[in-house]
């Protein structure tokens, strides 16, 4: 295997955008974009021509057959798959497309083929090398429209006023109207400092916005500031790239100051099962992160390596759109009585997917485990619920009160996490304050 990652991400795919996986419940798919379109065509001319359809087919049925972590194959005889196609596959895009449909016999959404543009911006997002217009975007499953999970903070979505819950309307003219988020993608998609002519339904009301595409510089940590005299705060926005750890520890630095800290799991889509473990570690001194159960039902857990580089009293901030790798690191912290979790119930992804490139530079992402939290819950298609449970109405959402870096900058003035208006980060600010009271109460008590 050339290249592989264990991933923890709601959905096995990332690729055009400039965001970074899924973010939301609500969500089927999100992309981020790697490469310019003059690049990509090049890219994908240079396929390697000794490479047999066939053999590229039978290569993804044996990773399923010996990696996929449900051994029924969700009731169905893999067996039957192995010699569908014999004699079928012409060329490489016979054997994608018969690849896609055998997979999709799984009924399993994160085990899923990429092309070689998809597996190319995925490890783009691993690098944080990525280029479009900053947002993140996905499929509302009960309407199946298109639509803006969150815009990435400082990128050209951003700027333009593209907020989360827009529904993609239009791209350059052309409906989105029975699009999949490939297709949308494929259309936002292209070369940098080239503008992209969206249309948006907004509350009901129609708003046109041209974007510029350019490089997007994709932070793991956008945030990391002090909230008052005695609480940090870090927004962690995704676990996806290989600099979210060396970020988190240079805010956890940065904020050495701080009597305790508010982690910001809102919205972060997750990322690299690595990441989350190494992440958790830092905040804890003994304890199971999380265990794995194989297709044979064998367990192996994670242990904490004990040397944390922060023990502060903890606030973890949650929503539905906290997922998978967020939810690693929020049932860890929490099973462990080591933070309190805050805000509403997250995504529900207890799956573990392995990343493979194939030899045509497709990929295949293949659901390999499931996870269990250190107190052997199985929280698919669950999620966690928070010790403080605050709920957003729309009138929040309206009222500012929703997630600070959801609303556009106004007059040029952007909100901050210590405004205030932020109903879920004050209730988790009032938390570790708690927390850091009664950890001095404690200290004076042992004295």
């Amino acid at each position: 295997m050339l290249w592989k990652h264990l991933l923890a991400l709601p959905v096995a795919l990332s690729l055009a955008l400039g965001g970074s996986g899924l973010l939301g419940a609500q969500t089927q798919n999100t992309y981020v974009a790697s490469l310019p379109d003059k690049e990509r065509l090049a890219h994908n001319i240079a396929l390697v021509p000794s490479i047999r359809p066939d053999g590229l087919y039978h290569r993804v049925w044996r990773l399923i057959k010996e990696d996929y972590y449900e051994p029924s194959f969700t009731g169905q005889s893999w067996d039957r798959w192995e010699h569908r196609y014999d004699g079928k596959l012409k060329t490489l895009e016979d054997a994608h497309k018969a690849i896609e449909t055998m997979l999709a016999s799984l009924g399993d959404r994160y085990t899923r083929f990429l092309d070689r543009d998809a597996f190319d911006d995925e490890k783009s997002q691993i690098d944080a090398k990525l280029f479009g217009i900053g947002v993140q975007i996905g499929l509302d499953p009960d309407s199946h429209k298109v639509i803006v999970i969150t815009p990435i903070e400082d990128t050209p979505a951003y700027k333009a006023g593209i907020l989360a819950s827009d529904e993609i309307t239009e791209i350059d003219g052309k409906s989105t109207k029975g699009f999949n988020v490939e297709d949308a993608a494929k259309h936002i998609r292209g070369e940098i400092n080239t503008p992209v002519n969206l249309v948006l339904t907004r509350s009901g009301k129609r708003v046109k916005v041209k974007v510029v595409r350019a490089e997007i510089a994709i932070k793991a940590i956008p945030t990391a500031k002090m909230l008052d005299s005695e609480v940090g705060y870090i927004r962690l926005s995704s676990f996806i790239s290989q600099q979210a750890n060396r970020e988190m520890k240079d805010a956890i630095a940065k904020l050495s100051g701080a009597k305790g800290l508010v982690l910001d799991l809102r919205d972060n889509p997750g990322g690299l099962l690595t990441n989350a473990i190494d992440i958790s570690n830092m905040f804890l001194d003994s304890g199971n992160i999380l265990s794995t159960v194989d297709r044979d039902g064998y367990k192996t857990p994670a242990q904490s390596d004990g040397h944390p580089i922060c023990m502060k009293p903890l606030a973890l901030l949650i929503n539905k759109g906290s997922a998978s790798a967020s939810e690693i690191t929020s049932g860890a912290l929490h099973d462990n009585n080591r933070a309190i979790l805050v805000g509403q119930r997250t995504f529900g992804k207890g799956l573990v997917q392995g990343i493979n490139r194939l030899e045509d530079g497709s990929g295949v992402n293949v659901t390999i485990a499931k996870y269990l939290t250190p107190s052997d819950t199985d929280i698919h298609k669950k999620g966690i619920s928070p010790d403080v449970a605050i709920e957003l109405s729309e009138q929040d959402l309206k009222d500012k009160k929703g997630p600070w870096w959801l609303e556009k900058p106004t007059a040029g003035v952007r909100r901050g996490p210590e405004d205030g208006k932020d109903v879920q980060l004050k209730a988790a600010l009032e938390a570790v304050h708690k927390r850091i009271q009664d950890a001095d109460h404690l200290a004076v008590h042992v004295r």
